[in-house]
C-alpha cells in the first residue's frame, strides 16, 4: 500500500520485502504494514494445466479409420501393431535466403538412399544458391517422428549442408479468411497434427522457413557463406540493372516509333 509493491497472493512467501527507511511522506513502516488486504479480484490464481491424456491404441485407430475416409489419392495412414503409425506429410519450403550446398555433386541415387550415404559430407567444397520458391516436398514419416528430425530429413534431400538450428517448421492455418502461422517446438509430431488436422491442406499445412530470432545472427555463417551471399546478391543487382535498362530500352523505341510516324502525317 505505501511502497507501491506488487506480487502475487501466492508468491507472497518468496518476497523479502524492505520497507524499513521511510520517505519524506511516510512514518518509520514494517513490512507487513505495507501488505494490502486479499482480494480475490486482483489475485491471479495460479492454475495447473492438466495435460491431455495420450490417445489410446483405439483411439488412434479411429483417427486413421476416418482420416483414410477422407483422403482422396493413395497417401494413407498405416497403423502398426506396436501402436505407432506412419503416414504422409508435404512440406511447403518457403526460403528467402540461399542455403549452402556441396559444390559438383552428383544427385543422390537409389542405391545411396538406401545405403544412407552422405553425399554432402564426401567433398569440403561448398556453393549456395536459392532453394525454388515455394517448392514442395512430401516425406513418409513415423508418429515418433519429431519437428526436428523432418528438418534434418529434409536439409539432407536436398544435400543443404548449413546448420539446422537456422530452420524452423511452422504450421500455416488459415481461419477467417486469414493466414496465421505458428512455430512448432522441436519435440512436436507433425503427423498426429496432420491426423488430427484430416487430410486437408487448407486446413493446415507444414512450412519450412528461416528461423527468425529477430535480427539475422550473420556470426553463424562462415566466411565462404556471406562471400557466396555477396556474390549472390552482386548477381541479383546486376540482373535488376539490366531489367531496367531492358525496359527503357523498349520505351525508347517506342517514343522514336510514334515520333516517325508523327513527323510523316501532315499537320
Amino acid at each position: 500500500a505505501d511502497c507501491r509493491y506488487t506480487c502475487h497472493q501466492e508468491c507472497r512467501s518468496l518476497i523479502q520485502l524492505d520497507c524499513r527507511r521511510p520517505g519524506p511522506w511516510q512514518s518509520q513502516l514494517s513490512p507487513e504494514s505495507t501488505l494490502l488486504p486479499p482480494c480475490s479480484q486482483n489475485v491471479t490464481q495460479t492454475v495447473e494445466e492438466e495435460k491431455p491424456e495420450p490417445p489410446t491404441v483405439q483411439e488412434i485407430k479411429q483417427k486413421i479409420e476416418k482420416y483414410n475416409a477422407k483422403v482422396t489419392n493413395c497417401l494413407l495412414m498405416k497403423l502398426n501393431d506396436d501402436g505407432t503409425y506412419t503416414g504422409f506429410i508435404k512440406v511447403h519450403l518457403k526460403l528467402r535466403r540461399p542455403v549452402t550446398v556441396p559444390a559438383g555433386i552428383r544427385p543422390q541415387s537409389i542405391y545411396d538412399a538406401l545405403k544412407e550415404v552422405n553425399l554432402a559430407e564426401m567433398t569440403d567444397k561448398r556453393t549456395s544458391f536459392y532453394l525454388p520458391l515455394d517448392a514442395i516436398k512430401q516425406l513418409h514419416i513415423s508418429s515418433t517422428t519429431t519437428v526436428s528430425e523432418v528438418i534434418q530429413g529434409l536439409l539432407k534431400k536436398f544435400m543443404v549442408v548449413d546448420n539446422p538450428q537456422k530452420f524452423a517448421l511452422f504450421k500455416e492455418m488459415r481461419k477467417d479468411g486469414q493466414v496465421l502461422f505458428q512455430k512448432l517446438p522441436l519435440t512436436e509430431y507433425p503427423l498426429y497434427l496432420r491426423l488430427l488436422a484430416g487430410p486437408d491442406t487448407d486446413v493446415l499445412s507444414f512450412v519450412l522457413k528461416e528461423n527468425e530470432t529477430g535480427e539475422v545472427e550473420w556470426d553463424a555463417f562462415s566466411i565462404p557463406e556471406l562471400q557466396n551471399f555477396l556474390m549472390i546478391l552482386d548477381k541479383e543487382e546486376k540482373d535488376k540493372i539490366q531489367q531496367v535498362h531492358r525496359k527503357y530500352e523498349r520505351f525508347k523505341q517506342r517514343l522514336q516509333e510514334t515520333l516517325k510516324e508523327a513527323r510523316g502525317k501532315p499537320g
